[in-house]
């Protein structure tokens, strides 16, 4: 199933936790950031 969902995304794979982690990372690190991160692949586009 996931493999599914993973064609039909914009970058064509599932989410890790590194990923989560990777974004964290960068609103931390930036405090110029004042608006909420999607870290979902493109499947709003979809």
């Amino acid at each position: 199933m996931l493999e599914g969902v993973a064609k039909k995304l914009p970058v064509g794979r599932i989410r890790q936790p590194d990923y989560i982690v990777d974004a964290i990372r960068f609103l931390v690190g930036n405090g110029f950031v004042t608006t909420a991160l999607h870290v979902e692949g493109g499947h709003r586009l979809i």
